[in-house]
């Protein structure tokens, strides 16, 4: 079916259009190349596959396909700049609600598919690739570790619908015995209980947060201003030579509210230095 003649598009399937034009891979896993800052960007999201053979994997989750095919479609990136110096992007659409757990996903090793989509980002920006996730729509719990949290980027739309955390709302009111109610003015305490993408930028964990911008129905100027914060994350990223991930905890922001963290990593480091 022709992507744009959909008139149930997610919002990750909408902003993969608008950034990378319409695509010719299939669900679960859409891949695309585009032109950014001047060069050929690969784009890859994941969307709903209604006719998957996992039930659990039918929405935009990601599940033992969508890891697999995560990690064969970035992985084919690089071979396409195996021999270049020069890398291409890579942007991550985010847009996932969940890992797919169930009985079948975890006998059949679903921590494995994750993990495999989890070292091809990892390796893609080790070896020189600028990676930069746009996360447009929830980013939650395992599915955003597997497809957006190894950037060397974060970039979110500061809209409602766009968020990060371990587990949906509801579920984090069961496991913490109160009401969602309650558990929404603890997190105007605790910046990391927050659902909010304001709270988690002050995380230090996000690059930008674009304000202004209509989510689910974006303007053409719109969409222009994303690809020009898109464009400035990798000149960002390719100025970086660590290419680690470190800077996350050597922002102001981190600092501020990440000290307890930095703190715990710094003592792990000295006595495991010491053995």
């Amino acid at each position: 079916m022709n992507a744009s003649t959909n008139d149930s598009l997610t919002r990750g399937m909408r902003w993969f259009n608008a950034l990378a034009g319409e695509t010719s891979t299939a669900a679960p896993v859409w891949s695309g190349e585009a032109p950014l800052a001047g060069e050929t960007a690969s784009f890859f999201c994941v969307v709903p596959d209604p006719d998957n053979r996992f039930a659990r994997a039918r929405d935009n989750v990601v599940g033992l396909e969508q890891g697999w095919r995560l990690a064969q479609a970035v992985r084919a990136a690089m071979a396409r700049d195996a021999s270049s110096e020069r890398k291409r992007p890579i942007v991550a659409v985010v847009d996932v609600k969940s890992q797919a757990y169930g009985y079948r996903e975890e006998t059949l090793g679903i921590h494995l598919a994750c993990a495999s989509a989890v070292d091809a980002y990892a390796s893609a920006r080790d070896a020189g690739h600028p990676v930069v996730a746009l996360i447009v729509g929830p980013a939650m719990s395992g599915a955003f570790l597997a497809h957006g949290y190894q950037a060397n980027r974060i970039i979110a739309l500061d809209a409602p619908g766009t968020m990060v955390h371990a587990m949906g709302k509801e579920a984090a009111a069961r496991v913490t015995r109160r009401t969602v109610e309650a558990l929404d003015e603890l997190a105007e305490k605790i910046t990391p209980m927050s659902y909010s993408m304001t709270s988690f930028a002050k995380l230090g964990l996000l690059d930008a947060l674009i304000e202004g911008i209509d989510a689910d129905a974006p303007t053409a100027g719109q969409i222009e201003r994303v690809r020009g914060v898109l464009a400035e994350a990798v000149q960002s990223a390719r100025a970086d030579t660590s290419r680690g991930l470190a800077r996350r905890l050597e922002s102001d922001a981190a600092k501020r509210t990440r000290a307890a963290s930095i703190e715990v990593r710094r003592r792990l480091a000295e006595q495991w230095d010491a053995a």
